[in-house]
């Protein structure tokens, strides 16, 4: 039995291809500046703040590594309004990719940090750094240099979770392709359609994060040369 593939039956549906990629795009962005952003709070205060801000942050970072996101998005969207919290699909799939993301960076940052030699920061102090500063210079850039790769793969996987999203009605490009094949029952070309766009972001995150990283950890080592 023959295959027959008409992919023109897609080009009606661009518009809702490109919002859906939009959607994705912006997602992703957000979310891997808030997350990483949120990483380095975290993983600074398991190491540095009192034993029981340490262990309940502990436990938040356990808690999301070890239950599945689509079911962190869930509670989110769908069980936070039995206390009352009522948000907008857009703002849970923010939240919960942004959640994911921080605490598994965090624990990935956590490992560079710990791995420093603790002369070094004996040294920044003696040359009168303060504690911010020292951590800062001495700690965290070089740690960031050393986890670098593994946070850029933690936020492509965050970036392809994401397509459950649409599952709350977040017109992402899953929901796109959901739309479309409902459409014009087109299944076969709208995923891989889809499938390769995710493989064309995930490889051009990649690329991007790397040229980025590139640059960063040059300037730092040519600063301090």
């Amino acid at each position: 039995m023959g295959i027959s593939l008409d992919f023109m039956a897609l080009s009606p549906y661009l518009g809702e291809l490109l919002r859906g990629l939009f959607t994705t795009v912006v997602l992703t962005m957000v979310t891997t500046l808030a997350g990483l952003m949120l990483a380095i709070v975290v993983a600074y205060l398991r190491l540095n703040a009192a034993a029981w801000v340490g262990m309940a942050l502990g436990g938040y970072v356990e808690l999301i590594r070890n239950t599945p996101f689509i079911v962190q998005l869930f509670f989110i969207f769908f069980g936070l309004p039995a206390l009352g919290i009522r948000i907008d699909a857009i703002t849970a799939a923010f939240l919960a990719m942004t959640l994911n993301l921080a605490a598994y960076s965090a624990e990935i940052l956590r490992a560079g940090i710990e791995s420093t030699a603790r002369g070094q920061l004996e040294a920044a102090r003696a040359l009168g750094m303060s504690s911010l500063q020292s951590y800062r210079h001495v700690v965290l850039i070089p740690a960031f240099s050393r986890i670098y790769p593994a946070l850029i793969s933690q936020c492509i996987i965050v970036m392809l979770g994401s397509a459950v999203v649409s599952q709350i009605s977040v017109y992402d490009l899953t929901y796109a392709a959901n739309f479309i094949q409902s459409r014009n029952f087109r299944s076969f070309e709208a995923y891989l359609l889809v499938t390769l766009i995710y493989l064309l972001l995930a490889i051009g995150m990649r690329q991007t994060f790397l040229l980025a990283g590139r640059r960063l950890f040059a300037y730092r080592q040519g600063e301090h040369a």
